[in-house]
């Protein structure tokens, strides 16, 4: 469960301890109760009590769950039970039985980690594989027998068109972070896997929002499943010391260094949308002598590592990365989150803010918005149903009559007697 995880045992312990819902009263046997009570952990989470028994009664489930809410649990733990329940000492040679794919690296291994933590009396084997390192440890554990499989969907079927993976005999299926699973464009490459699978496996989406692919999906692969809503009402604004800052976007550099000079001080998170915007603000920031890092999907797993260390160690004070990259970062306390681009999916600036001012601790976030972003604030206001503050008072205004060129990209024509920006021959390109 990690750090989220405990956060959100803590937020909900009142609500258990009143109705005297603990862990043992979830039908999980003895060695993985241990395992639990060796963590700490003491009362489920919501998610927890909703999923565990329905998935031990092998029911398909889909979950709306966000980081944080104990979710990696509520799927791990059912699964360990089951199998542990089935296992076989005389036969010899273990075959994957359950199957959980995540769409990052990092997502994976924690989720292998949590695995073997709460499976560390139950004899079950997990083993992870991901893309973007050596195929050859990986095809050697998988030839030692693995019971559950946490994979990317990349390197999965590159496994199983190789014919080192089999996954005939699986009986659970999780899709874990289905929404960024889709962004990321792997909708095929989980459709394919799940037709490699047997027909009559379980099904387990879990998703931290909702858009309608994920829910499309959800109605082509999983049967009359059960549905689980915990996400609470954006609960992450809460503590939080949100500003908006309206700029041009070929400014968004300079009110960046004017604020990291002068307002925004501690450890950073800083959020693009591009893996190119990421390396351009982090080599300007080298440049302007800030400690920086970065992450994205194009730096290798161990390059990946390097920088979440180096930040986490304190040897930079900031962090830059996209949302792809940034999904299941365990950090343990940021002082402030940059929306450097506003993202376009408002659930996304939840998360965003919500690494910062966690378990009881304030948090700062700033966010940069060009003349093309507003829409995607008004999203986020109304979802978080708050005005975020407007901080006027800095060099780089917008020109509150600035065109915004989303009007553009959607094909809006510009009004007569002026030039569209496609039309502008040179025009530097921002990011």
């Amino acid at each position: 469960m990690g750090v989220r995880g405990l956060f959100a045992v803590s937020l909900q312990k009142s609500f258990f301890k009143q109705n005297e819902m603990q862990f043992k009263d979830l039908q999980l046997n003895k060695h993985i109760l241990r395992a639990i009570s060796e963590k700490g952990y003491e009362f489920p989470t919501s998610v927890q009590v909703q999923t565990i028994p329905l998935m031990l009664a092998k029911k398909d489930v889909i979950a709306s769950a966000q980081t944080g809410t104990g979710k990696t649990a509520a799927f791990a733990l059912p699964i360990l039970q089951s199998l542990f329940d089935k296992q076989d000492p005389s036969k010899k040679g273990k075959k994957i039985r359950a199957l959980v794919v995540s769409p990052t690296r990092e997502l994976a291994i924690q989720i292998e980690e949590s695995f073997k933590g709460y499976g560390k009396y139950t004899n079950l084997k997990t083993a992870v594989v991901f893309g973007g390192t050596s195929i050859d440890p990986q095809v050697t554990m998988l030839k030692n027998g693995v019971d559950i499989l946490i994979a990317t969907p990349g390197r999965l079927l590159d496994l199983h068109k190789q014919e080192l993976v089999n996954l005939s005999f699986i009986e659970t299926l999780v899709l874990d972070e289905a929404d960024l699973m889709l962004d990321m464009g792997f909708i095929d490459d989980v459709k394919k896997i799940e037709r490699l699978c047997p027909k009559s496996k379980q099904i387990a989406l879990f998703s931290a929002t909702m858009p309608h692919k994920v829910v499309e999906l959800a109605k082509t692969i999983l049967k009359n499943p059960e549905k689980i809503d915990v996400t609470p009402q954006y609960a992450a604004a809460q503590g939080i010391n949100q500003v908006l800052y309206y700029v041009p976007k070929t400014k968004k550099m300079e009110l960046c260094l004017h604020l990291l000079r002068n307002t925004i001080k501690g450890d950073i998170l800083i959020f693009r949308r591009t893996k190119f915007g990421v390396d351009k603000l982090e080599k300007m920031l080298r440049k302007n002598d800030f400690s920086v890092a970065s992450i994205h999907g194009d730096k290798t797993q161990d390059a990946r590592e390097e920088a979440l260390n180096r930040f986490k160690n304190k040897a930079v004070s900031i962090l830059i990365a996209t949302d792809v990259a940034s999904r299941g970062l365990d950090i343990d306390h940021l002082d402030a989150v940059i929306n450097f681009d506003i993202p376009n999916i408002p659930e996304s600036y939840v998360h965003r803010i919500g690494r910062t001012g966690r378990a009881g601790n304030t948090g700062a976030s700033y966010s940069f918005c060009a003349a093309d972003e507003k829409i995607y604030i008004q999203g986020i206001q109304k979802l978080i149903n708050i005005s975020i503050p407007v901080m006027e008072d800095h060099p780089y205004p917008l020109d509150p009559n600035a065109k915004p060129e989303i009007y553009r990209k959607l094909g809006v024509k510009p009004k007569k007697g002026r030039k569209s920006d496609a039309s502008k021959k040179n025009k530097k390109r921002w990011y």
